[in-house]
């Protein structure tokens, strides 16, 4: 029985979204960004050697079709290898009007979001004070730091010796539909921190804010703060069932790595297993070698996104590429016959594009395990309705097999 991995590159677009220039960092539209052609550029240029030199080295997703996929996606010669795909291979659009974590993977999973989401102005303050005093009353203290847009990173430099010294949690906003506290691991606590997220989400979700994240952070005003990989999203729970709900109810097994449980609020989920990016690789790995027959293993890989793309660091960014590549080109020998192995992102974060937010893209469909070929431009939503059809179980929404 066939196997199906749906494995999420968390940013990696390769060309504005037909919609791109309705979508904003600051007050520059999105039209243009191309996350995965900028970092290839500034690579073959030497614009990009913290840690790494020479053009972009993918050569594994480039043989599956990454070259192919971002010239489809936005007419971009792809810097690099020029070899036929191997794989089957194409580009994808977003139909919900977000460029966030939550609407990419729901979408990815078959539901467009089905409402406008709630976003906070982006002013000092950004927070109505009812909220803010509601957010006080469940930490147990006398007020918050932030009330603002802020980078993660930049706010933990900011606010974290004040933080320290006060107890009060730091909350923040961005572009996307998020409330984010950041607090410290040692002396505000994570179980704390975490039941504070837990206590005000479903406020949050009635305000049709995507998700409430716990930010915890380590470290001391002397030797810097650091964010830990205790990352937990309390997200709103789809409203429909999603492909994670389709396998499942099928009577076959889904696995998710990553954050794939925080943003689906483990609904259709079996087991979940969390980490940094690299014991997500091996989690991965190790669902290649165990997963069942029939079952779905769902996963997503963060710190593109989290730690390269909003700091907008391009060498990191493509280091991390490489990185990725490589671990695929040792992970694709040990498909079964039958697997399907699904690569695809869930909206861009170009590291060269001015501001601190995700970018509005396209992003690739990278198919191992197929006849090689073009799956042409797809819709998010026909992601999941390609994954049931590999798994020969019922599809439900918009989407269309393109198998």
């Amino acid at each position: 029985m066939p196997r199906a991995f749906l494995v999420v590159m968390d940013s990696v677009g390769i060309g504005g979204a037909p919609d791109a220039g309705t979508f904003f960092n600051g007050d520059l539209p999105d039209l243009g960004a191309n996350t995965l052609a900028h970092i290839a550029q500034a690579c073959g240029a030497g614009k990009a050697d913290e840690g790494r030199s020479g053009p972009l080295n993918v050569r594994h997703m480039e043989r599956l079709g990454l070259g192919a996929a971002m010239r489809l996606a936005s007419s971009v010669p792809f810097p690099g290898l020029d070899t036929e795909p191997q794989g089957r291979w194409g580009s994808a659009s977003e139909l919900s009007r977000g460029k966030d974590t939550p609407s990419g993977h729901w979408e990815l999973a078959g539901l467009p979001v089905p409402w406008d989401w709630h976003y906070f102005p982006d002013q000092s303050p950004s927070f109505p004070e009812d909220l803010t005093a509601f957010v006080a009353e469940q930490a147990g203290t006398d007020g918050i730091l932030g009330n603002c847009h802020a980078s993660g990173t930049v706010i933990l430099d900011d606010l974290g010796a004040e933080h320290m010294r006060t107890g009060k949690p730091i909350c923040y906003t961005s572009a996307d539909s998020v409330f984010q506290i950041a607090a410290h691991e040692e002396t505000f606590g994570l179980d704390r921190l975490l039941k504070l997220c837990q206590a005000i989400a479903p406020r949050l979700h009635a305000m049709k804010v995507g998700r409430v994240i716990a930010r915890p952070f380590i470290g001391s005003a002397d030797q810097g703060f650091t964010r830990t990989t205790n990352r937990r999203d309390f997200a709103i729970t789809p409203p429909a069932p999603v492909l994670t709900n389709w396998v499942q109810d099928a009577g076959r097994k889904v696995h998710a790595i990553g954050k794939i449980g925080d943003i689906f609020s483990m609904s259709g989920i079996n087991t979940l297993k969390k980490g940094a990016d690299a014991q997500l690789m091996e989690h991965l790995f190790d669902a290649v070698e165990t997963a069942e027959d029939g079952s779905l293993t769902f996963a997503n890989f963060v710190e593109f996104d989290s730690l390269y793309g909003h700091t907008r660091d391009i060498s990191g960014y493509a280091r991390a590429l490489e990185w990725f590549d490589a671990e695929i080109g040792r992970l694709l020998p040990k498909l079964r016959n039958g697997d399907m192995l699904l690569l695809t992102a869930d909206h861009g974060n170009d590291p060269s594009w001015p501001g601190s937010d995700h970018t509005r893209e396209q992003v690739p469909v990278l198919i191992a395990g197929l006849d090689a070929g073009p799956v042409g431009q797809a819709k998010f939503a026909d992601v999941a309705a390609s994954i049931a059809a590999h798994l020969d179980v019922p599809a439900q929404g918009p989407g269309k097999s393109f198998l």
